[in-house]
């Protein structure tokens, strides 16, 4: 699987862009703040709807102009698939595929599969709990329709509940109606506590042996899944927390609050791990991330790599390159001197300089 090529019309810095990536190593290089990002944010926001960094639709347009386009050319097992994306300040975007529209943009998942790694996510282990589920939750998304739904209602369920919790303060009167939010919270909630549970299982034997090899097989990584209550007893604990629920006008029980103990050599690294174990780490998850999606799809997902090599250290930059034998790769960075230096080959060179492409 690999993008065949990409084209933009006033998104972000760009007016107009035409790229044709190799299916192999791309190198995006170029000052800071002339759009190497904004390139790799484009095609994932074509292949998931979505972009890496949250940012609103509004937010991608071109400075004056009141639309954006976005058009990639995806080769998956040697069939061509064509995806366009058209934002707009005030309405929502307009998704299609092989140019028919999609009612859903859940409806581009399982086209493309990509991996979006970042300096950002080098902190996944020292940061809160949220950014761990949204790693589980990305994956299993990607790879699971069924999951993904049920992730869907459940926030949705909460949200109203939420909700409820709060209007409960000034009107009592509505408590009853806390039981229906209740039952379907807990129906698609244990949906989601024990298929988080069967994957962190999948992810602690994969990174075990990834982290091994990153190391020299001088540390070994167990990977605990943490619920926030077990699927059997969720019932009768969010029945129990009610009153501290209503005090605290928000729900306290349920696989939102989930996270995942990571240890080295038995060592909470949350807690105790240096920054450059954590960061070893973070690298283990992410190249256990790329394995898992192509067990699953038996292809490669496209790798986004956004100026993460001048956050690693040699060995840790060699044994990433090392592992991306036949998968497509574009990597943003500032200079080309690393790569000369750590003799890296590249496929195809891009230079990106103030929103065009030399």
């Amino acid at each position: 699987m690999f993008v065949k090529s990409l084209d933009l019309l006033n998104f972000r810095n760009y007016g107009t862009l035409s790229i044709a990536p190799d299916p192999g190593i791309n190198i995006i290089y170029g000052a800071n703040a002339q759009g190497k990002t904004n390139i790799l944010e484009a095609i994932y926001l074509a292949g998931t709807s979505k972009s890496h960094r949250g940012s609103r639709d509004k937010d991608m347009i071109r400075m004056g102009q009141a639309e954006a386009h976005i058009r990639m050319y995806i080769d998956k097992n040697d069939n061509d698939y064509r995806i366009d994306m058209h934002l707009r300040k005030n309405k929502a975007k307009g998704i299609a595929i092989g140019g028919v529209p999609i009612r859903r943009a859940a409806e581009l998942f399982g086209i493309v599969h990509m991996v979006f790694f970042s300096p950002e996510d080098l902190n996944i282990v020292k940061n809160g709990p949220s950014e761990r589920r949204k790693l589980i939750d990305r994956i299993l998304c990607e790879l699971d329709k069924i999951y993904m739904s049920d992730l869907i209602r459940y926030n949705k369920c909460l949200g109203q509940r939420n909700r409820l919790l709060h209007d409960l303060y000034v009107r009592p009167e509505l408590f009853s109606e806390i039981a229906v939010w209740d039952e379907q919270l807990v129906h698609y909630g244990r949906r989601i506590i024990e298929k988080r549970g069967e994957f962190v299982e999948i992810l602690n034997r994969i990174a075990g042996d990834i982290h091994a090899g990153l190391t020299g097989e001088n540390e070994r990584i167990t990977l605990e899944y943490e619920p926030n209550v077990a699927a059997g007893e969720f019932m009768d604990r969010i029945s129990a927390g009610i009153e501290s629920d209503r005090r605290n006008k928000t729900t306290g029980q349920g696989p939102h609050r989930d996270d995942i103990c990571i240890r080295v050599n038995d060592m909470d690294l949350r807690l105790y791990g240096s920054q450059g174990q954590q960061r070893t780490a973070a690298l283990s998850l992410k190249l256990s991330e790329i394995k898992i999606i192509e067990d699953e799809i038996h292809d490669k997902p496209i790798l986004l790599l956004d100026d993460v090599l001048s956050e690693l250290d040699r060995s840790r930059q060699n044994f990433l390159l090392g592992s991306l034998k036949d998968t497509q790769t574009l990597i943003t960075c500032t200079g080309l001197d690393e790569f000369v230096q750590n003799r890296f080959e590249a496929d195809k060179v891009f230079h990106v300089v103030n929103g065009t492409i030399e």
